[in-house]
């Protein structure tokens, strides 16, 4: 927006001037001149420039303006601008300030002038302003209005777009505002399908339309859906359609609040009665199972799974990997997935479930399979056997000392296990040999063991070997 134009007379006058500016001489009154303006003109009534002030770098070729007409030193189409400055000088009342251009060798210099009659009358002082900077600024300004109308084209565009595919969809569709539950937007298979008149759903709330018995879990679904990556689709009754609908919905934020894209299908999804029966069947048996796509990420638990990595839902599990929860990192799951690629199955695997925020694992038993194609899914049945081997007989404290000994851990503990027991068989008579082979010397035995002193002595005291004789320096 231009700021107003003021002229001398708008202003209010010295009460004195006789008096305040009595002192001045023309020192004085030169360097008020040179102060009033970026550049500062002398006239006579003529319109010649007697004398001129200005920066030297800004206007470079003002000196040679002396002696010129002051309508001269202008481009054409300033020349009457300068004109009726120079017709309406005698009127103080008229005075007010133009804009001219000085030709440049950079291009046209903008200035605004004001031209002032000096009280001998026979003078002009024409006080100017450089206006490059507000070019500059006023360029700058058309260029970003320029690119605000663009951007408003452009969401012009994508908003007809949008409202286009919303209206043409064959898919019931609602736009909810998430903290109040009120729809925003709906479409017209929206209408159609509740036998709405056009328009009549927007700014109800989404809770009012279902029955009394599908409000508590329509609200708490719609919850889930704000909290969790992947929900399941919900069944709910409306109280203006004649059958259930199946539905399901997506969070998004949009300008700081969260809203709900709603869709709707007519009907639950079709299942064969024995599908949903083994369906309810898996979910119920006591033993954990798992589903799991091509990238071993979690599709579908049952509740003994969700209870096994203690987790709140199968909805919190959705889409994360198996591998945060089934498996010792790097190790079980790449060789069962190799035993599944090259058999179809694996069966009796040992291996540990473990709850995505705690360390402990817990043993179990696994078997899986896997389905064929490009795209395979991956099914496992997961059964805890934790309690089965706190529950056997407790075993001596000494290691056995034959393979007699280990073959009767067969049935009694796993071959992991049995593997493990054979390891530390063989670690602590490896010791007992190098100890015996030293005289007891245990900084010879780590030498020969390449152990470090300090971890002999921690096997020593593993294996109960600690009582032995100490070191021989």
């Amino acid at each position: 927006m231009n700021a107003p134009e003021r002229t001398i007379a708008d202003k209010t006058p010295f009460t004195r001037p006789e008096v305040a500016l009595a002192g001045l001489d023309s020192a004085d009154t030169a360097r008020l001149a040179m102060a009033a303006g970026d550049i500062t003109l002398l006239l006579d009534r003529s319109g010649t420039i007697i004398d001129v002030t200005a920066n030297r770098d800004d206007f470079p070729d003002c000196a040679a303006w002396i002696g010129q007409n002051f309508a001269d030193t202008v481009t054409i189409e300033s020349r009457t601008k300068v004109a009726d400055m120079l017709g309406l000088s005698a009127s103080e009342s008229a005075k007010r300030w133009r804009q001219v251009n000085h030709p440049g060798s950079g291009g046209d210099i903008p200035v605004r002038y004001l031209i002032v009659g000096l009280s001998s009358g026979d003078r002009l002082i024409a006080v100017g302003r450089d206006m490059r900077h507000y070019a500059v600024l006023q360029q700058r300004l058309l260029q970003a209005q320029q690119s605000l109308e663009r951007d408003y084209m452009r969401l012009r565009q994508i908003e007809t777009r949008y409202r286009l595919l919303f209206d043409l969809s064959a898919e019931p569709v609602l736009l909810v505002e998430a903290d109040s539950q009120r729809i925003q937007e709906a479409n017209p298979a929206v209408h159609t399908l509740l036998d709405a008149r056009p328009g009549a759903l927007v700014g109800t709330k989404l809770t009012g339309l279902v029955a009394r018995g599908s409000r508590n879990p329509l609200i708490a679904y719609l919850g889930a859906v704000l909290t969790a990556a992947n929900v399941s689709p919900l069944v709910v009754e409306l109280e203006r359609a004649s059958e259930p609908l199946t539905l399901s919905a997506t969070g998004f934020r949009q300008l700081g609040g969260r809203y709900l894209l709603v869709r709707l299908q007519s009907g639950a999804a079709a299942v064969p009665e024995g599908a949903a029966t083994l369906s309810d069947i898996i979910e119920r048996m006591p033993d954990a199972f798992v589903m799991a796509d091509a990238k071993m990420r979690i599709v579908a638990a049952n509740v003994a799974f969700v209870e096994l990595v203690h987790a709140a839902s199968a909805d919190q599990l959705r889409g994360r990997p198996l591998g945060e929860f089934v498996g010792r990192p790097g190790i079980d799951l790449d060789l069962i997935e190799g035993e599944l690629s090259k058999h179809g199955l694996a069966r009796n695997v040992s291996t540990v479930v473990r709850a995505g925020d705690s360390d402990y694992e817990e043993p179990v038993e696994l078997s899986a399979v896997r389905t064929g194609g490009d795209a395979p899914s991956y099914g496992f049945a997961i059964r805890e056997i934790g309690r089965r081997l706190r529950d056997l007989p407790p075993t001596p404290l000494d290691l056995p000392r034959s393979v007699e000994q280990l073959t009767e851990l067969v049935g009694r503990a796993s071959l992991k296990d049995i593997v493990r027991e054979s390891t530390d068989l063989i670690e602590r008579l490896c010791i007992e040999a190098a100890l015996a082979y030293t005289s007891d010397n245990r900084a010879s035995a780590a030498e020969i063991l390449g152990l470090s002193r300090q971890s002999l002595y921690s096997k020593l005291h593993r294996y109960g070997l600690g009582n032995l004789v100490g070191d021989a320096e």
